[in-house]
């Protein structure tokens, strides 16, 4: 407990002698090193659950019966709404069950072959040029945003003051949806739907990233995956709709 061997949970650096070297965001109280390698295994189940989704999407764009019958039959409509209930099911199994292993892997892979299946009907009969444009600009500002948020969480700061304002949004967001599906209101409105969901998902990948660094605990490394993941794929699907509307 002296001061040659430092204070691990303080985030004391035996080797610089400081208590800054290896912190993670101030006044750290467990070891850095615990949290980095639960933060090195959030994004390697994101990576495994992107890699997955891009397999899955690929398959179903290019294995043109699945789409067709899913845009062009009535039974499609109904098979398509029963996976979006499906889909909702087994995120809310995996809100209860993401600390039980091994079947919180087994619903997590369920869950992200789902969303992967919606992602690839989306990208179905869009031109391959605009999938891949959003997905360039998807990836930038994924990439942007994170590293944004562990530099601003080691400076001190935090943004768990952002979850009501984006809950908030989201419900908007949710309500505009419903109101289109009865009331399409054209184009533009659109647009501009989708480029304010860009924004409200922009704010969630700070959000999230922020309750991975500094809230979650050890045990809810799937949750925190999902919540991620999930903030990529609605922030691409946001981009591909305005870049495809404006094709």
């Amino acid at each position: 407990m002296g001061g040659s061997k430092g204070d691990v949970e303080s985030g004391y650096n035996v080797r610089h002698g400081n208590n800054n070297m290896d912190q993670l965001y101030p006044t750290m109280l467990e070891s850095p090193q615990l949290r980095w390698a639960f933060i090195r295994k959030v994004y390697v189940i994101i990576s495994m659950q992107l890699l997955l989704t891009v397999a899955v999407a690929v398959a179903v764009i290019f294995y043109r019966p699945i789409p067709d019958f899913f845009v062009k039959t009535t039974g499609g409509l109904i098979a398509y709404i029963a996976i979006i209930i499906f889909t909702f099911l087994l995120m809310i199994a995996l809100y209860f069950l993401h600390k039980r292993h091994p079947v919180n892997f087994l619903l997590l892979t369920l869950f992200t072959i789902a969303i992967a299946f919606s992602v690839g009907l989306s990208c179905a009969y869009t031109k391959g040029v605009v999938i891949l444009e959003a997905a360039i600009l998807c990836s930038i500002v994924v990439v942007s945003l994170t590293l944004y948020t562990f530099w601003a969480v080691k400076r001190g700061w935090d943004f768990t003051f952002l979850g009501p304002f984006l809950f908030a949004s989201l419900l908007v967001l949710l309500i505009f949806a419903l109101i289109q599906v009865f009331l399409p209101l054209g184009k533009l409105t659109l647009m501009i739907y989708s480029a304010l969901a860009s924004i409200i998902f922009c704010g969630y990948i700070i959000y999230d990233t922020n309750n991975m660094i500094k809230h979650y605990t050890y045990d809810d490394y799937i949750w925190a995956a999902v919540a991620i993941y999930l903030d990529v794929i609605n922030l691409f699907l946001s981009i591909l709709s305005i870049l495809r509307l404006s094709d």
